[in-house]
């Protein structure tokens, strides 16, 4: 895949995925937390067959470009008529207190840092008080097609295809919930500053 367009800090547009070679069976998501992403869509599905249908299109590679932005993921996906249909999937955004909460858990080990760096997601960040990951029912899917199954047919090949994106960069789960890669590391770096000068400070003889 290429790389993704910095339309800003907090809208990142990825282009669209090739077709895959086998669409059918096994895996759709490569790693734990895309597998979670996967795992909230069929969980919170009312139809499976929609479901099979959404999978076959993300396989064949129907969906155009994706557009991350808080709360929203942005795609055409294109169906049984001329014109692509325009799916977006919304999730809840993060409160502060919830970010607070979770650089202080990020901050507690330098290698979650190192680890984000090297865009893998440590489950101990997830398992730290804070929903990083959606469950069932939470992704919000809506589409212009005329089908109002949950999700249609469309949605579910968007949410399979942001997997995939989540697959290769957990700072798109990150956008999702509300803040961008800079000011996710940022914010890490100024915690992890401070820490270290209170522990030198706590490590100084006394006079």
């Amino acid at each position: 895949m290429a790389s993704p367009g910095r339309d800003g800090e907090l809208r990142r547009t990825f282009p669209a995925f090739a077709a895959r070679a086998r669409e059918e069976g096994g895996r759709f998501a490569e790693t734990w937390w895309g597998d979670a992403w996967v795992t909230a869509l069929e969980e919170g599905a009312l139809d499976a067959a929609r479901l099979a249908r959404g999978r076959t299109y993300a396989g064949h590679g129907h969906v155009d470009a994706v557009t991350v932005t808080p709360g929203l993921v942005l795609a055409y996906v294109h169906g049984s008529r001329p014109r692509p249909y325009r799916v977006q999937v919304r999730v809840r955004t993060l409160t502060d207190g919830d970010w607070d909460r979770f650089l202080d858990a990020a901050a507690e080990r330098p290698g979650h840092i190192a680890a984000l760096l090297d865009k893998e997601m440590p489950k101990s960040l997830a398992d730290c008080g804070v929903e990083l990951l959606p469950g069932p029912g939470e992704l919000e899917p809506h589409c212009s097609c005329p089908d109002f199954g949950h999700p249609c047919k469309h949605a579910a090949a968007l949410c399979y295809q942001t997997a995939r994106l989540l697959d290769q960069d957990p700072f798109v789960l990150f956008l999702l919930r509300g803040r961008g890669e800079r000011e996710l590391l940022d914010a890490l770096s100024r915690r992890n500053a401070t820490r270290a000068a209170r522990a030198a400070q706590d490590r100084e003889p006394e006079q």
